[in-house]
């Protein structure tokens, strides 16, 4: 078993994955807007908006 080589593999590797903590950081905010986007255009249908305001005037004891 050589642990010579072991330090410079591990510097390689590294070397290697530079660039991945960017690239998953992008990919994250990238769904990130996806999944707002998807949420904006469902919570403005007037479908949901009627169900939204239905509960909060229930809440309200207005209902």
């Amino acid at each position: 078993m050589s642990t010579g080589s072991t330090p410079r593999s591990l510097a390689t590797l590294h070397q290697e994955e530079d660039g991945l903590a960017t690239a998953e950081y992008g990919i994250v905010m990238l769904a990130a807007v996806a999944f707002a986007g998807l949420l904006t255009a469902i919570l403005t249908s007037e479908t949901v908006r009627g169900w939204l305001e239905a509960i909060v005037q229930q809440a309200l004891g207005a209902g």
